[in-house]
């Protein structure tokens, strides 16, 4: 793995150099359409639908989706490419980026019927439609095996009972994904798909949190959907997990992607202030603290190429995935970090997207497995037995 000679914060890794010309595509449309407006963009509220169209009609969603279900075949290593360079010109960007390849849509994708794919793909892929996770609950967030919703039979409808919170995306999502239990112990959680609008389906009063983003809670009261919308029965949990390490490579790609922004950001202002005299960049301190954040994004972005590469029909192992998104997860924020440090008041204020980096970076040490979740699945494979944080 190299470095480009301005020794910025962007290695030059094995999935740019192989995917090179689609991320110099990507690069020219995200100059073009996205980059002038990424800081009003940031602070905005809501989801970009107009963005998400644009980035439909380019084809980037859908790129690990394949191409018999109306995506691009692309492969989660060009995906993984795509977003970073969307992050480097416009952040927000990068999340529709992330809905469209990384998150539900994935695992949807994978397990889905023919029939559901047919039906909601094709909006899906066009950006025209959102497809959010319903996970965590309230006394089950990472401990996703605790959940308490359930689903029934009743004939040629399911009925679903139950809450779902910290849902991406859920103020906007016209369609959830949404985790159940049908019997007791973890063999029988599986998976169904809601239509927002669906009987017996209300959402809560949206939170706002310190990313910006606003989530509101699931409610499902009877909430009646047609049997067809099962998506994985009993059993499924393993299979939906699988597919949730996708989202963790979306999530540790942008961390870092956000780290160098940041960081790159804070590199050329430290090389044009001046103090006593001289460049910010000539005392010693600054020079140790750039040294320490881009060792820690060069050695993360090596954990994530190896993390794609050893994925198995676009899926990455699980333990692949941990150490990649915890690495990614501590070197992004700590990019970040050091460069509001580095640029004082500036890098504090809402004038530069450096203090929007640092509040995302934050938050993906938590969503999508915290940092401490991720260590005790790491520690389950060095000692080679699990841990069970029961009491």
């Amino acid at each position: 793995m190299g470095t480009t000679t301005k020794a910025s914060a962007k290695p030059v890794t094995d999935l740019s150099i192989e995917h090179a010309d689609l991320v110099e595509s990507v690069r020219g449309f995200a100059r073009r359409h996205l980059a002038d407006g990424a800081l009003k963009r940031a602070h905005e509220p809501g989801y970009s639908w107009d963005i998400a169209e644009m980035l439909g009609a380019q084809g980037l969603l859908g790129l690990t989706v394949a191409e018999e279900d109306g995506g691009q075949g692309a492969g989660l290593a060009a995906a993984v490419a795509v977003i970073q360079e969307i992050a480097q010109h416009c952040p927000k960007s990068a999340d529709i980026v992330q809905a469209g390849n990384f998150g539900a849509v994935r695992t949807f994708a994978e397990f889905g019927t023919a029939e559901q794919k047919r039906r909601y793909l094709p909006d899906l892929l066009a950006g025209r439609a959102l497809i959010a996770l319903g996970m965590s609950e309230p006394e089950a967030g990472s401990a996703a095996t605790e959940l308490t919703t359930s689903v029934v039979e009743d004939g040629d409808e399911l009925v679903l009972d139950g809450s779902k919170i910290w849902s991406t995306h859920s103020v906007d999502a016209t369609l959830f994904l949404v985790y159940a239990r049908f019997g007791p112990g973890t063999g029988n959680i599986g998976s169904v798909l809601v239509e927002r609008g669906a009987p017996g389906f209300t959402l809560g009063e949206p939170s706002a949190y310190m990313s910006g983003e606003t989530w509101a809670p699931l409610y499902f009261d009877g909430c009646r959907i047609p049997r067809r919308n099962l998506l994985l029965g009993p059993g499924g949990f393993k299979k939906q997990m699988s597919g949730f390490n996708v989202e963790r490579i979306g999530n540790a790609a942008r961390s870092l992607a956000l780290g160098r922004l940041a960081f790159d950001l804070a590199r050329e202002h430290v090389g044009r202030r001046t103090q006593f005299g001289r460049t910010l960049n000539e005392f010693q301190g600054v020079q140790w603290s750039f040294a320490e954040a881009a060792v820690g994004l060069e050695g993360a972005s090596a954990l994530l190429d190896r993390a794609v590469r050893g994925a198995e029909n676009g899926l990455p192992s699980a333990y692949d995935t941990s150490i990649a998104k915890l690495a990614a997860n501590e070197a992004g924020f700590r990019a970040a970090d050091t460069a509001m440090q580095a640029m004082g008041a500036l890098g504090y204020s809402t004038d530069t997207l450096v203090e929007y980096c640092l509040r995302r970076t934050r938050g993906w040490m938590i969503a999508g497995g915290s940092i401490g979740m991720l260590k005790n699945r790491i520690a389950e494979e060095i000692f080679g037995r699990r841990f069970s944080q029961r009491g």
